[in-house]
């Protein structure tokens, strides 16, 4: 029953009992849809702030040379990829009506609904775009071009980014969970909630061509160890600032708090799956991180924290996509695995000297890939239903529903990887051509902050002395090679 009918029952059916009712019931409408703006815009917020994160990891993750330029970057991300995402991404994403491939409405966001698709799921789009630009920047770092970095960030952010989340998360996407209109894939679609396979193996693609394409830092693979960031600290702050941020990824992607479920004769809130969500994205995390600290100490045999960050991120990457349609329990099962999916995927990458100085490519692709086989194996089926709708629709394998959900996300996989393939593959391989994509040796050696930005990110300690020299005198050098004279 509607609220007019529920209020006209207790008010009487006289006519100023009408005017009570409707009254009512627009007041209730308009606060609904207040409490509803403000909770997605809230996780937009969140979803952004997780760019600081990124920011801190990616700073602490590589040399000490290269802070600056790495920070910069990040900057980008956000700057260009608004401007990008503005004009064309939210067109090819949900410009709807439009055919299952691509969306052709909302050019610079043009005729934008006030409702549904107005500007506060912008916001939260944007935000989710802008992160898998980040993805990417950690797979590229110290060794890319600034031009190169540019051109890759917004082919990203305003194409191929946008193109992959309408196939899954627009009413009219060919393999979309939600699609409106013709048949499911499969009579399912793609449980991708939030976005381990839109956000994160997209990410994760991109940055493993740009990687592979522009070869491994000099002294990666030459040297008697590894190249290790230059600062903890940062790494351990970003990874809580990106934990912190994945409660706006992953529970806001239900876009509204008051809807209600009806479900066997009970009535349900979505608030209710809303903190579901937020518990199995956490203990996703937490399992990875505790697995990875320990599996890291029996193979390398030191307590590491930078491995233990990433095995953390990997967990949150895995859940993400059915983080909606899983039970705690498997949430264990999903963060566990993840560990040692993404220490698996590492020794992979030294086995074939792939150098990602912020494992991006494993931990968002590889973890990434496997969140979306994991919710295809245990969905449970009465989430599933509450979420998605309709009774029948296929649930997880695992959970007794058949195969035909783990079909639709094998495709899903296929898809992306082969999308952005033949799309960031060619962008790469043109910009190393061109000479664009990668720095000089000598600019490498130097550090790109002293080649390409004005200066180092810190005070070292031959500026200190340049200012005042010990002697009184001069002095000569860089950093821990100075020298000093009368």
């Amino acid at each position: 029953m509607s609220c007019l009918d529920d209020l006209g029952l207790l008010l009487g059916s006289s006519a100023n009992a009408s005017v009570a009712a409707t009254y009512i019931c627009n007041k209730f409408a308009d606060t609904s849809s207040a409490v509803d703006a403000t909770y997605l815009l809230f996780s937009a917020y969140l979803v952004f702030a997780m760019q600081l994160g990124f920011a801190m990891l990616c700073a602490g993750s590589v040399q000490a040379k290269n802070s600056v330029n790495i920070m910069l970057t990040n900057v980008l991300d956000a700057a260009a990829g608004t401007l990008f995402y503005y004009l064309f991404g939210f067109d090819f994403a949900f410009g709807t009506p439009s055919n299952g491939f691509i969306g052709r409405h909302f050019f610079g966001l043009r005729r934008l609904p006030q409702t549904g698709l107005g500007y506060d799921f912008f916001l939260f789009q944007w935000a989710f775009a802008i992160a898998a630009a980040g993805i990417t920047s950690g797979s590229i770092a110290e060794r890319m071009q600034f031009v190169a970095y540019l051109a890759y960030s917004a082919f990203l952010t305003g194409f191929v980014y946008p193109v992959a989340s309408h196939w899954f998360w627009s009413a009219d996407g060919w393999a979309s969970a939600g699609r409106t209109s013709g048949e499911l894939l499969f009579g399912s679609g793609v449980i991708d909630f939030a976005g381990s396979g839109v956000v994160h193996l997209v990410g994760g693609v991109a940055g493993l061509w740009g990687a592979l394409i522009e070869g491994p830092r000099l002294g990666r693979f030459d040297g008697p160890a590894p190249i290790r960031g230059h600062s903890a600290p940062l790494v351990v702050l970003g990874t809580f600032l990106l934990w912190f941020g994945w409660f706006g990824f992953n529970p806001g992607s239900f876009l509204t708090i008051t809807k209600v479920y009806g479900q066997s004769g009970t009535i349900e809130g979505q608030w209710e799956a809303v903190g579901r969500t937020a518990v199995t994205t956490s203990l996703a995390g937490s399992v990875a991180a505790v697995t990875t600290l320990y599996a890291k100490k029996w193979t390398a045999g030191h307590w590491n924290a930078a491995d233990v960050c990433n095995g953390l991120l990997g967990g949150l990457a895995a859940i993400t996509a059915g983080c909606v349609v899983v039970d705690p329990w498997a949430a264990v099962i999903c963060g566990f695995v993840s560990a040692w999916v993404l220490i698996g995927y590492n020794m992979l990458a030294v086995m074939f000297r792939f150098d990602d100085p912020l494992e991006a490519a494993q931990l968002h692709g590889g973890c990434g890939a496997w969140g979306i086989v994991f919710t295809a194996l245990f969905a449970r089926r009465e989430y599933v239903e509450q979420i998605y709708g309709a009774p029948g629709r296929p649930y997880g394998l695992f959970m007794g529903g058949g195969g035909r959900l783990l079909a639709a996300h094998v495709v899903q996989i296929l898809s992306i990887v082969g999308w952005v393939s033949l799309t960031m593959g060619p962008l790469f391989y043109a910009l190393h051509k061109l000479g664009l994509l990668r720095v000089t040796r000598d600019v490498e050696k130097l550090g790109m902050d002293r080649a390409c930005h004005g200066g180092s990110g810190y005070v070292l300690k031959a500026e200190i002395i340049q200012i005042a020299p010990p002697t009184g005198g001069y002095c000569t050098g860089e950093a821990e090679t100075v020298q000093c004279g009368a």
